[in-house]
This record gives C-alpha cells, sequence and structure tokens, in this order.
C-alpha cells in the first residue's frame, strides 16, 4: 500500500490517551476498506458500496460503480483527489479491479479473475502506476499464491506465485494482507493450518522468501490477517481466529531484520483478534478488529485496550460492521 495515502487523520492534542470518535456513515453495510489523505477519504465495503467523504466526515457521498450491488469491495487505494483503484473479492469473476481518473464520476473495470475458483484478497501500490494483488491458490490449480502486478496501471500481468502449503491462503478481512514499501518491496500474511508465514519480495513481486511466525493457525478461521512496516526492518503482524474474537492467544508477531525472523512479543499481546495493523511511526501502533481496538507505544511490545469495537480495518479513518466508521485521536508526537 502506498503508506503517504494510508495514515490516521490524527488530531495532535497534548492529551496522554487515545480515543475513537465516530462519524455518521449513511451506510449500515458491512465496511471493509478506507484509504485517503486530509479530508478526503474514501471507504468501501458489501453491496456494492463506495463512499466519499471530503470535509473529513461530516457528509458522504455515494461514487460506487454502476451495477455493482451484489459485489464486495474489500480494498480501496487512494492515488490522489482524482485517481483511486477498488478491489472486489469473490469467487472467480467477483474478484474484480476497478479505477477511476475523475474522482469517482465515471470508474473503468480493469481486469477480471478468470479463474472460476480463484479468489483475490487484497492489494497495495508502490505509487501511481505500480501495484500488486495478492489471491488465494485456486482449488485444483498449481498450489501456488496468485500474484497480478500492473506496472502502467491499467494492465494487469499474472506473476508465478511462491508455493502455497496445503490448506494456506490469505485473509480480505481488511484488504491489508499485503503491505508495500519503497519501489519494489513487499510483504504478505497467510492463515489457515498450513499457514502462518510471511512471504517477501524485493523485485516487485517477481521471486519471494518465506518465514514461519508464531501467530495460531489451528484452523481455517486463523492466521495472518494484517501487517505493517513502520521502516526497512521493523514491522508488526496480527490476526488471530476471527471465530474466537475474544482470545489473545497467537494474534501478534513482530520483526526486527525486514522478516527473516518473527517473533511473539514480550509484553501483553492486544486483548483479541485483529484484523488490520497501523503504525505511525516505530513506537506508536494501533491494532483493532470486530472486539476492540488496542494501541503500543513501544513498537507492539505492550498492547493497551481502548475500546473501538466493531472496526474491521484502519487507514485514513476507521471502518466496521453496520456503517461504522470513526476518526483516531492519538497522543502528539514528542
Amino acid at each position: 500500500m502506498m503508506v503517504v495515502w494510508r495514515l490516521f487523520f490524527v488530531i495532535g492534542l497534548p492529551a496522554a490517551a487515545q480515543s475513537w470518535t465516530p462519524v455518521t456513515s449513511g451506510t449500515t453495510v458491512n465496511l471493509r476498506g478506507v484509504s485517503g489523505k486530509g479530508q478526503t477519504v474514501w471507504v468501501s465495503g458489501d453491496k456494492g458500496t463506495v463512499r466519499k467523504t471530503t470535509d473529513g466526515g461530516m457528509t458522504w457521498r455515494d461514487v460506487a460503480p454502476r451495477g455493482v450491488a451484489d459485489v464486495d469491495f474489500r480494498d480501496i487505494e487512494v492515488i490522489d483527489d482524482r485517481t483511486v483503484f477498488l478491489m472486489s473479492s469473490g469467487e472467480g469473476p467477483e474478484s474484480r479491479i476497478y479505477k477511476t481518473t475523475d474522482g469517482g464520476a465515471t470508474w473503468a473495470l480493469l481486469t477480471t479473475n478468470l479463474d472460476p475458483k480463484g479468489f483475490w484478497d487484497c492489494m497495495g501500490f508502490w505509487d501511481s502506476t505500480h501495484g500488486i494483488i495478492v489471491g488465494d491458490p485456486p482449488a485444483g490449480g498449481d498450489g501456488r499464491f496468485t500474484i497480478l502486478t500492473t506496472s502502467d496501471g491499467a494492465t494487469w500481468q499474472m506473476l508465478k506465485g511462491p508455493s502455497a502449503n496445503k490448506e494456506e491462503g490469505a485473509f480480505a478481512a481488511s484488504g491489508t494482507c499485503v503491505f508495500t514499501r519503497g519501489t519494489r518491496e513487499a510483504w504478505f500474511g497467510t492463515g489457515g493450518t498450513g499457514g502462518g508465514r510471511v512471504f517477501h519480495s524485493d523485485d516487485s513481486g517477481k521471486s519471494w522468501s518465506v518465514a514461519k511466525t508464531p501467530l495460531r493457525h489451528d484452523s481455517a478461521n486463523a492466521g495472518i490477517f494484517s501487517l505493517a512496516f513502520s521502516g526497512a526492518l521493523q514491522g508488526i503482524a496480527v490476526g488471530g481466529d476471527y471465530m474466537k474474537p475474544d482470545e489473545s492467544t497467537g494474534n501478534i508477531a513482530i520483526t526486527a531484520d525486514g522478516g527473516k525472523n518473527w517473533t511473539a512479543p514480550d509484553g501483553t499481546p492486544p486483548s483479541g483478534y485483529r484484523s488490520a495493523v497501523w503504525c505511525r511511526d516505530s513506537s506508536h501502533c494501533v491494532a483493532t478488529g470486530t472486539s476492540g481496538s488496542d494501541f503500543s507505544s513501544d513498537g507492539g511490545q505492550n498492547w493497551k485496550k481502548f475500546g473501538g469495537e466493531g472496526y474491521n480495518t484502519i487507514g485514513a479513518f476507521a471502518v466496521g460492521t453496520n456503517g461504522r466508521i470513526a476518526t483516531l485521536t492519538l497522543p502528539a508526537p514528542r
């Protein structure tokens, strides 16, 4: 993902605590995607929902493509005020990529998943023309993850993805199972009984290395759901079992060497299953999920719950179930 476009709407107040401020979204659908900058933020979700605010969340308007009422938009990536990529998830042709270059007035369908058993999970961008899509290994296929990339922001090419273990896949819960950095680096996390691993590429998805993590992957519902890096070396992976949202066992891992090695932190983990993580800097991070949100001020070693139930992902705002949208206040940087 283009980190510059997926920062929180952070209010630099002198208060010592962090807090959520809900805003009225005008929808009750389950929201999964969020991206933006400053006062302009876009959100996406099921039933073909795409909404946009240009006044920091005070008012929202529908900017969805036409004829997509049955499409589930799991990820959205804002490039600039007029250029936005939109990804849907689902079996076969239900996975699609749309693009607008006029602020949502019109949309172009760029590509559709032609594999009837394929499923796209998340996307990320290095810049306005270079991006990547990660999808599950199609059932009955060659046992490799689906990797698509673009070098012109329009056409997408299928690359030979890395080999998957049996019963290993990615999760589309928050559109953040892949993290992009710099001009070519990408990481994505996996789940399922064969998962709990992080794949890393330093050549725009052409080749991959893989590392095990201590995150739980004891069922089809468990594994890594989200990744965030605050630099070239320091990263965090969060997840757990989404069917056991209050369990805090095996829901986080950290790395200090760019993802070569992952360990469970020594301190207090997040207080439940977490579907998304975001870091403002190397110290201050937030993880969120359906059972609540947690804040860390020491790079992911220790976490403290501070409410925020029902949020699926975090980016420019936090978004979640029943049309939930909120802004976040964090302690001012020191």
